[in-house]
């Protein structure tokens, strides 16, 4: 795909300055700028590089005055880095806006799809599916019977969504995602085995939520294990049966939450933490990466640590940590004087 610094100019509702029909079919860093590339100048510590760039276009902010010669055509915004950043959902949604059915795939009869609907090859409708409009589902992917799926989501290749799913509007399901799989449910009996707990709840994502490649949400036992709206979760994340997520909590990569957990809304949950199962953590929670969560959390709380601590407790506590063989030695070497004296 081309686009014209005209035409770009129009998207932005910015200025032109240079050669208005000069094309671009891909973006770049302006360090790295090449030509028939796009690229931006928001932080003022890139300046220099926008006399040396080859980039085709650079996007910058109004009050940008050159003081030597450029080669590149200007576009002036008000905001070079929020224009930018429009422009690239803008090319992502031309890129993506694919439609029509390819072959071989499988739709069962009873399945039903909006306008604007894309089926990648070797995926798979099961019965009673619903689709909304704008659904894009790329290759090799799997929706079983009886899901609903809202207008305008996508969902990457090799997603598997399993049956009695609900997933809202405007959803990104990434590649290897697993929605509704069995819940971790087991009893064991009097000679130490496991019979398996039928698990026939379902995964509820509310409207846009954002699920990163390879994450894995199961099922409920009973009822639904639950997303808000706005909840945006990295790759590699586990949840478990019957949790649920608040509105616009974001959770990093290779977190996992145990079952029966609750979360808050706006929640900052950090890269590989683990939450224990049936506690309930408040609105507005920090938690940074590597923790350990074994209790209830209290609204606004920030924490670190494994078991978790008050972040200020543990950054006070960690300056003695790194002095522990010092005090050691210190102590040592006060009792050895004590004991001296004594003799």
């Amino acid at each position: 795909m081309k686009f014209t610094a005209t035409q770009i100019a129009g998207i932005l509702e910015g200025e032109v300055e240079g050669n208005p029909q000069i094309a671009v079919h891909k973006l770049s860093k302006i360090e790295e700028g090449e030509k028939g590339s796009l690229t931006f100048l928001a932080n003022p510590k890139y300046t220099s590089y926008i006399y040396s760039t080859k980039a085709s276009i650079t996007i910058v902010n109004k009050d940008f005055i050159p003081e030597q010669s450029l080669s590149t055509t200007l576009i002036k915004v008000e905001d070079a880095y929020k224009s930018f950043s429009k422009l690239l959902e803008y090319y992502n949604q031309v890129k993506n806006n694919k439609v029509g059915i390819e072959s071989p795939s499988f739709i069962s009869e009873s399945a039903r799809y909006g306008e604007g609907f894309y089926l990648g090859a070797f995926s798979y409708l099961g019965e009673n599916v619903k689709l909304g409009n704008n659904v894009k589902v790329y290759p090799n992917v799997y929706i079983g019977d009886n899901v609903t799926i809202g207008d305008d989501v996508m969902i990457f290749a090799g997603a598997k969504i399993y049956s009695e799913s609900i997933i809202g509007k405007s959803c990104t399901i990434h590649s290897g995602v697993i929605i509704g799989a069995d819940g971790f449910g087991f009893t064991p009996n009097a000679n130490g085995e496991y019979s398996k707990v039928p698990q026939t709840g379902n995964v509820i994502l509310e409207d846009n939520v954002d699920v990163g490649a390879g994450t894995t949400i199961d099922r409920a036992t009973l009822g639904s294990t639950i997303l808000r709206k706005g909840v945006k979760l990295d790759n590699q994340i586990q949840i478990a049966h019957n949790v649920e997520i608040g509105e616009h909590t974001a959770i990093a990569a290779q977190t996992g939450i145990a079952g029966s957990t609750k979360i808050g809304k706006n929640c900052l949950i950090g890269g590989q933490v683990g939450i224990v199962g049936h506690i309930t953590i408040g609105d507005r929670v920090k938690i940074q990466a590597q923790s350990g969560i074994g209790r209830n959390v209290k609204d606004d709380e920030v924490l670190q640590g494994s078991p978790a601590l008050n972040y200020g407790d543990f950054n006070k506590s960690y300056v003695h940590f790194k002095n522990l063989p010092k005090l050691v030695n210190q102590i040592s070497n006060i009792a050895k004087k004590v004991e001296g004296e004594q003799n």
